[in-house]
């Protein structure tokens, strides 16, 4: 007699088959909050997309695949090209094309509403398929408020940058229906400190024409048609915009010395340049490139904060799915109260750094309004600091939640895990956003009257977040007063405004389930930040929200 063998299991099933916007609450009520349902129905597509079996596949295979660097051709020639696997053309043609690069520079100029606001949100609901893309994405969209500088070189390249049109390939840009920028400012010498830049800019005799010399230290995405890049010349730092291929169809003089070895983001080529007589265009005057490069440092920087709000919310989600689905100790996981107090944990976490991206793309919005340019001015250094900074150990929270199962490739947790700390040192490490806040609050007057103004809008709505303000305050009043401890307390008083800002956006305009326990635990003086350790709230209603739906 034959006997029937079968397997049951009590694991949870791949995560696919849901929409990536509608299931994340915080971010469609946000969008409806800031923008309309206009808007969020613009987005659902996309959504839809992002949830899929193939974009999940695609993701895994454009990290599994890394770029490889083919410097020179079978006939000895230099060409210095990157080769991806055809899992990042997939995911870059689909970024580009729902309009997640640098067209909402130009949809903002026709008098479209909300054009940053809904490429925020598309931006960070399409990280949830792979991160490593954002990378030239974001490059391309933060580089045209830059090119603004010089009218001439911003009408050549910006309505390239806004196409939605993913055009790849070493051609000229007049032969192109789309292109993408990158950008050169790091040295090894210097890193962060631009300043101590040591590539020279030679002039050519022709206008604004210079030739460049030395080498650039980390240069993102060297595929891409057009580069900002920093160099020294007579007058100091000075901006400049370099081609990839030159008028007459030459490639301009750009040596791949080779590509990073990084601990993430491994889908995306970052690489070293040599600079040999490489010809460029001067942006702006001579000596202003701090200065000039500063709008693009600021839009990437809303972009880290987006990155890093989409991590965290990839990894909630596969958490809450877990656990919604895996049978352990006689119930399913999401019923354990301990599982519901971590999981609500990490959902508060990923809702208040949604709606604080959500409002600092709707500052992006409103350009010209005075007190939106001052909170960007000290909204942007605080975000980007607390933010990511809060990302890996979230992340590896959500990782345990899965147990073993999250220690494996297939689960994707390990891909999230090491791209959760480049957030935080991209555009700035911590220390350098943190310092740029006290810069930002020593010379700009207007940017604390802006934060005060701003959380002060949610003044009477929960008496914890009041006492947050006031403490706040007092702190910037001490560390003002001893001018000996205004650095060493920086990262302190950052980690405190933002923190205010995002409690003031949750008791205003979110869910009064997660400012709630937001307020009692991120507020309050005893929070030491280990996740799962909340002393009440309504968890299960929380947990609920995080949860996606199939």
């Amino acid at each position: 007699m034959r006997t029937e063998i079968r397997v049951t299991t009590n694991q949870a099933p791949p995560l696919v088959g849901h929409n990536v916007v509608t299931a994340d609450r915080a971010l469609s009520e946000a969008v409806l909050r800031h923008g309309s349902q206009e808007v969020l129905d613009d987005l659902v597509e996309l959504g839809a997309q992002a949830g899929s079996a193939e974009a999940r596949e695609h993701g895994q295979l454009a990290n599994e695949h890394h770029p490889r660097l083919t410097p020179y051709d079978r006939f000895g020639n230099r060409i210095d090209e990157v080769v991806f696997h055809p899992s990042w053309h997939w995911l870059m043609e689909r970024a580009v094309g729902h309009g997640l690069a640098a067209a909402p520079w130009e949809q903002q100029e026709a008098g479209a509403p909300h054009a940053h606001l809904r490429r925020a949100a598309g931006f960070m609901a399409w990280s949830h398929t792979e991160p490593g893309h954002g990378c030239p994405i974001s490059m391309t969209y933060a580089a045209v408020p830059a090119l603004r500088a010089d009218d001439a070189l911003a009408k050549e390249w910006a309505p390239l940058l806004a196409s939605t049109t993913y055009d790849p390939g070493v051609r000229l840009a007049s032969e192109k229906r789309g292109a993408l920028a990158g950008m050169g400012m790091t040295e090894k010498q210097g890193g962060s400190d631009v300043r101590a830049n040591t590539t020279s800019a030679r002039p050519t005799g022709t206008d604004g024409t210079y030739t460049l010399h030395g080498h650039k230290w980390f240069t993102s995405a060297p595929m891409n048609d057009v580069f900002l890049v920093l160099a020294q010349t007579d007058g100091g730092v000075t901006c400049f915009v370099v081609p990839r291929v030159l008028p007459d169809g030459t490639r301009n003089q750009l040596d791949v010395v080779r590509l990073k070895d990084k601990l993430g983001n491994r889908s995306n080529a970052s690489s070293e340049l040599e600079l040999d007589g490489t010809v460029a265009h001067r942006l702006g005057d001579e000596g202003r490139g701090v200065r000039t490069i500063i709008e693009m440092v600021a839009a990437t920087r809303l972009d880290c904060v987006l990155g890093s709000a989409g991590l965290m919310r990839r990894a909630v989600s596969e958490a809450s799915w877990h656990a919604a689905h895996r049978s352990a100790f006689g119930s399913v996981l999401a019923e354990k109260p301990l599982m519901q107090n971590v999981l609500a944990d990490l959902a508060v976490e990923t809702e208040a750094a949604t709606v604080l991206a959500m409002r600092l793309a709707t500052a992006v919005d409103r350009l010209h309004d005075p007190h939106e340019a001052a909170l960007r001015r000290i909204a942007l250094p605080l975000a980007k600091f607390w933010v990511c900074k809060r990302t890996p150990a979230m992340v590896g929270e959500a990782l345990e939640c899965l147990g073993g199962n999250g220690y494996v490739e297939e689960s994707v947790m390990p891909l999230l895990y090491r791209e959760a700390p480049l957030n935080s040192v991209w555009e700035g490490s911590g220390n350098v956003n943190a310092l740029d806040v006290l810069r930002a609050l020593g010379r700009e007057p207007e940017v604390l009257d802006a934060w005060i103004t701003e959380v002060g809008l949610a003044r009477g709505g929960d008496a914890r977040l009041d006492r947050a303000i006031d403490d706040v305050l007092a702190m910037l009043g001490s560390l003002m007063g001893d001018p000996s401890q205004l650095e060493v307390g920086a990262r302190r008083l950052a980690g405190r405004m933002a923190a205010v800002l995002q409690g003031s956006l949750l008791v205003r305009s979110g869910s009064p389930e997660v400012a709630d326990v937001f307020c009692a635990s991120r507020l309050g003086g005893s929070y030491d930040g280990t996740y799962g350790a909340l002393a009440g709230g309504d968890l299960r209603a929380i947990v609920e929200r995080t949860t996606p739906v199939v």
